[in-house]
């Protein structure tokens, strides 16, 4: 079914001090349903939020989640690369919702001082475990920066495979760093709290801290 776009203009990059902004189309036909009912309902985003979605390894489901703030919300997406940024323009593009993207590594994420509510990564491809120690700590620190006090990180991992798959995958890149417990040892380590493993489901294991009040 044929439907109209109509773009729709955000501040320029010049006028937020930071990287480049890439405006994105609201579908006003989209269709009705959530295709991702599971990782929007475990990361809790609401109407009004402001979240960064940090990395894309698959861009509808980020857009699922940002489609959830509304126009009284803010959703950024800071992607390492021009594929990630390609993803996350993909998905919200179909998914007819509006967010803001910027290309910047994660240990120096493009935004002000508890400038979020949410932050979500997106570690299903391995952003955070195949970083060095060190970028790691930098990251983290990162997102403890820019989520005001009170506010929530949302860890997404890919959850372990079982069987021959569990073999390959091991032998080419080791365990996934969120499913072992890594992201946990990780956000404690640098000041968030009350972090717990909310689940592993459909594949995705989900991790959340809260920064300090």
């Amino acid at each position: 079914m044929n439907y109209i776009s109509r773009p729709w203009t955000v501040a320029s990059a010049e006028d937020r001090g930071h990287g480049k902004l890439w405006p994105m189309a609201m579908n006003p036909f989209r269709k009705s349903g959530d295709p991702y009912p599971l990782v929007v309902s475990m990361v809790g985003v609401k109407m009004g939020d402001r979240i960064a979605l940090i990395g894309c390894a698959h861009g509808a489901r980020l857009a699922a989640i940002a489609g959830k703030v509304g126009l009284s919300g803010r959703a950024v997406a800071i992607v390492p690369d021009q594929s990630a940024a390609d993803r996350m323009r993909k998905g919200a593009e179909h998914g007819g919702v509006l967010v803001e993207i910027e290309m910047a590594p994660p240990t120096r994420l493009p935004a002000d001082d508890d400038a979020f509510d949410l932050a979500v990564v997106d570690d299903t491809a391995g952003l955070l475990g195949t970083m060095r120690p060190e970028e790691r700590v930098r990251t983290v620190r990162e997102l403890l920066r820019i989520l005001r006090p009170g506010g929530r990180v949302i860890i997404l991992g890919a959850a372990e495979r079982g069987g021959f798959g569990a073999i390959l995958t091991r032998a080419q890149s080791g365990p996934p760093f969120t499913a072992t417990g890594g992201a946990n040892l990780a956000l404690q380590a640098d000041g968030f709290r009350s972090v717990r493993t909310l689940a592993e489901r459909e594949g995705i294991v989900f991790v959340e801290g809260v920064k300090p009040r």
